[in-house]
């Protein structure tokens, strides 16, 4: 089993900037990549941005070149994986999710944290 933990969600007014971060602990041998979702209200969850173990990164077109997502730190313990957004637009607030995809099928989700953006 994988745990994950969000922080870092809040208000924010546009055209500001945000830095979620996600710690994984439990089993991270065997997570492959961690990305971050975000979900709006009455809209499917939907990827924002991914990054494997080899650091391959993969962006949503509505974020390329304002979000940045990295991997903070990487040990035996603990995996932690940071969103930088930046140059945020009202339709950017949602729940943010930070997921887990591991060996075969398991997938891991956070508790998800919230982004409100004041225009």
């Amino acid at each position: 089993q994988v745990q994950l933990v969000e922080s870092g969600g809040g208000l924010v007014q546009a055209g500001g900037s945000l830095r979620l971060s996600c710690a994984a602990s439990g089993s991270i041998f065997s997570i492959r990549a961690m990305g971050w979702y975000r979900q709006a209200p009455g809209k499917q969850r939907d990827l924002v941005a991914q990054i494997t173990n080899d650091g391959t990164t993969n962006y949503a077109d509505s974020v390329k070149g304002r979000f940045t997502i990295f991997t903070v730190s990487r040990d035996s313990a603990k995996n932690t994986v940071d969103l930088q957004l930046n140059s945020l637009k009202p339709e950017d607030a949602a729940v943010y999710y930070c997921g887990a995809s591991g060996d075969g099928l398991e997938f891991y989700w956070g508790q998800g944290t919230q982004v409100t953006i004041s225009s």
